[in-house]
């Protein structure tokens, strides 16, 4: 059955969270600042921090465990097993986000014998006027070059060399693995990403984490960096991951382009009456009163705030009187 998942807030290494608090009905902040919504991926190193419950107090991951059929369709087991194969986040951060990366499916393979890199994606909820996210590099960097920034302890360096797009309301931008990125304060975002918890520190003064010990993936930083993209992206790459969706649309739309659908699916519902595919998904209502109607799962009332974890076995089904985005993994 379809359920409302509690609030699944935790303790970071850099600020914020009060935001998610009260879209939540969590904690908030003040170090706080990441919601993992039907989450079945655990904090790095860690074997239950990060997994999000049920509203019957079972984890997500072992209801799937006990009937992966229900939950994900026999098409996706075939594919991807009893992966869910997206990790969805709510991010709040009250600082800037220090300048780091992921490591590629392949990297993570070879390097950590994960099945999954870390090509992400940010969804804009809000964002102070001006606000920028850094994304690649601005010239083709060297290994040692930026070698020499990390250890060097350079924040400001490498925040240079980054190319820094102003961002509002409504955008979206794919982040590829192994592209150098940074968020500043104040840029209220929903994630979707691969399900890992696999970031690589570039710079960490003034945040509560030893990047010197903890940054690199326990791989240290001479291999670390063998999984960071060194030249810029292309013009036609820019283009490719940036796009929009629209809050005021009198119909539901896609919000990624094609570049995110082999890693995830976003789509923002109006409320339209158009019906949705069954399928595994998270939906989060983020404005409105009204309910989710399904075909084989009954009618769910649901408001601003609520997010809602969606089997398969639910059938397609339509959103009524309140609007929000559905998250999914590839198609299967």
């Amino acid at each position: 059955m379809p359920s409302k998942l509690p609030s699944n807030q935790f303790d970071h290494f850099y600020k914020g969270g009060n935001r998610i608090g009260k879209l939540r009905n969590g904690p908030g902040g003040p170090m706080r600042p990441e919601e993992w919504i039907g989450s079945t991926t655990t904090r790095f190193g860690e074997a239950v921090n990060g997994l999000s419950k049920l509203a019957d107090g079972r984890l997500l991951k072992d209801a799937i465990h006990v009937d992966p059929v229900s939950w994900l369709g026999s098409k996706h087991i075939e594919k991807f097993g009893n992966s869910i194969e997206i990790l969805v986040k709510l991010l709040d951060p009250d600082q800037r986000l220090p300048v780091h990366y992921h490591p590629n499916q392949s990297f993570a393979k070879e390097k950590l014998h994960m099945n999954h890199g870390k090509t992400e994606a940010w969804i804009i909820l809000d964002a102070p006027v001006g606000a920028k996210v850094g994304i690649g590099f601005k010239k083709q960097m060297s290994k040692a070059e930026v070698a020499a920034l990390v250890k060097a302890h350079n924040s400001q360096g490498l925040l240079d060399s980054l190319v820094f797009k102003e961002v509002k309301a409504g955008d979206a931008v794919f982040v590829p693995a192994g592209v150098a990125h940074a968020i500043e304060s104040g840029i209220f975002v929903l994630e979707l990403q691969e399900p890992t918890d696999l970031s690589i520190l570039l710079e960490w003064d003034g945040f509560a984490v030893d990047g010197d010990k903890d940054g690199h993936l326990n791989l240290g930083f001479d291999t670390a960096l063998d999984a960071l993209r060194l030249s810029p992206l292309s013009e036609a790459e820019d283009k490719a991951i940036t796009s929009r969706f629209e809050s005021s649309a009198a119909k539901s739309h896609p919000i990624f382009k094609s570049v995110a659908d082999p890693f995830f699916r976003a789509d923002y519902l109006t409320g339209d009456d158009k019906k949705i595919e069954a399928g595994f998904g998270i939906f989060l209502c983020l404005s409105g009163a009204g309910e989710l109607v399904f075909e084989n799962a009954g009618t769910l009332s649901i408001k601003s705030g609520d997010a809602i974890v969606v089997p398969f076995s639910a059938g397609s089904f339509v959103v009524n009187n309140c609007a929000g985005i559905l998250s999914r993994p590839p198609a299967a």
